[in-house]
């Protein structure tokens, strides 16, 4: 009986669910004191239940630590302000949807909870964040938490309620739900949404070459000196990567999968991604990557991963379409590699032998 991973684990495990940047050769020429370029600065923190790292390229180390420092500032608030399960404008959001009451929110939030719901609306639900009930049931909404499985009445119960983000009632910077069931967690969100924050800071620093990284979710400001900034896509099985990609100016990359935070009983994996149609973990999956790009990359790199994942092998290519993205993986539960024609193209996969179904 096993169960991963809250804040009180090691970082050195935590690291292990990123997508993480590959190391090139110019860190050990920067190291050796070779280069005439002002080094990379990197720095690290832990927030959103993960590691994050900035990196930034070409910067002296004044100006880049001082954006970096913004940004890790901008992380910890909005980690403030999100949280699904302690003190936070989220959280008193929820207790007044469960009162039946309506409450004054910032525009922030307002803004935020109108884009999740259309995100909602264009996946068919199966990006849900109103179903935050159903992960604390499942035992996901702590920092650490027991391989035990929730009362089946009370899923089934919350599940028949259908709680939705449609369900929420907006008027002027006032929020309820016609829907008591209605629990908002933005942990499909919330790390895309920094993401975009953080690139927002970056560029209005003057930084032009930046990687940005939060657990399984990375964005690309610039590029690496002369060439693109290099990131490796974990394999959910093993140690380290499972293919390599070049990520250009604007493009964030993004994967959800079933080795991130879950746990095991009786030989069976039950992660955090629940199906809000069947109030269950997704089972079938090991991890769902795509590539975004635009204005909203971030947001698009974390939440619309989920309606993939959800829809499983079956249904992952449909779910794609629907929410208009072209570069697109799924590894199933034996480990088959699904993809769209477009992501195989960019990819680099580390095992040469790896078989891929590749989908138009």
């Amino acid at each position: 009986m096993t169960a991963r991973h809250g804040s009180g684990q090691c970082l050195a495990s935590s690291a292990r669910t990123l997508l993480f940047a590959a190391l090139p050769l110019w860190w050990a020429l920067a190291l050796a004191g070779c280069s005439k370029e002002p080094p990379a600065y990197q720095e690290q923190g832990y927030v959103f239940g993960t590691l994050v790292e900035v990196s930034v390229y070409g910067e002296q180390e004044a100006k880049a630590r001082q954006a970096v420092a913004a940004v890790m500032q901008e992380f910890q608030r909005l980690h403030n302000k999100l949280h699904a399960w302690k003190a936070s404008e989220l959280s008193e959001l929820n207790a007044a949807i469960a009162r039946g009451d309506r409450r004054q929110v910032t525009p922030e939030l307002e803004i935020i909870l109108k884009d999740a719901a259309q995100l909602s609306t264009q996946s068919e639900g199966l990006f849900n964040p109103a179903i935050g009930g159903l992960v604390e049931l499942w035992g996901f909404h702590a920092d650490e938490f027991k391989a035990a499985l929730p009362d089946p009445r009370r899923v089934a119960d919350l599940t028949e309620a259908k709680p939705q983000m449609s369900d929420l009632l907006f008027d002027g910077d006032r929020i309820g739900s016609r829907n008591r069931a209605v629990q908002l967690d933005l942990g499909g969100y919330a790390k895309g949404y920094a993401l975009d924050r953080a690139a927002e800071i970056l560029r209005k620093m003057g930084v032009r070459n930046a990687l940005i990284n939060i657990g399984g979710n990375v964005l690309a400001l610039g590029a690496h000196g002369d060439r693109p900034w290099r990131v490796g896509i974990q394999h959910p099985r093993k140690p380290g990567p499972m293919a390599m990609l070049e990520l250009r100016d604007g493009e964030a990359i993004g994967t959800s999968g079933d080795y991130q935070r879950y746990f095991e009983l009786g030989g069976k994996r039950y992660c955090h991604l629940i199906d809000p149609r069947t109030g269950q973990p997704v089972q079938g999956v090991q991890a769902v990557t795509i590539l975004t790009h635009g204005a909203h990359a971030g947001v698009l790199s974390d939440a619309a991963s989920k309606p993939l994942f959800v829809s499983g092998a079956a249904g992952w290519r449909e779910a794609a379409r629907r929410m208009q993205l072209d570069e697109a993986m799924l590894v199933d539960a034996a480990g088959g590699v699904h993809i769209t024609a477009a992501l195989q193209k960019r990819l680099e996969f580390t095992d040469k032998a790896t078989v891929s179904e590749v989908e138009p």
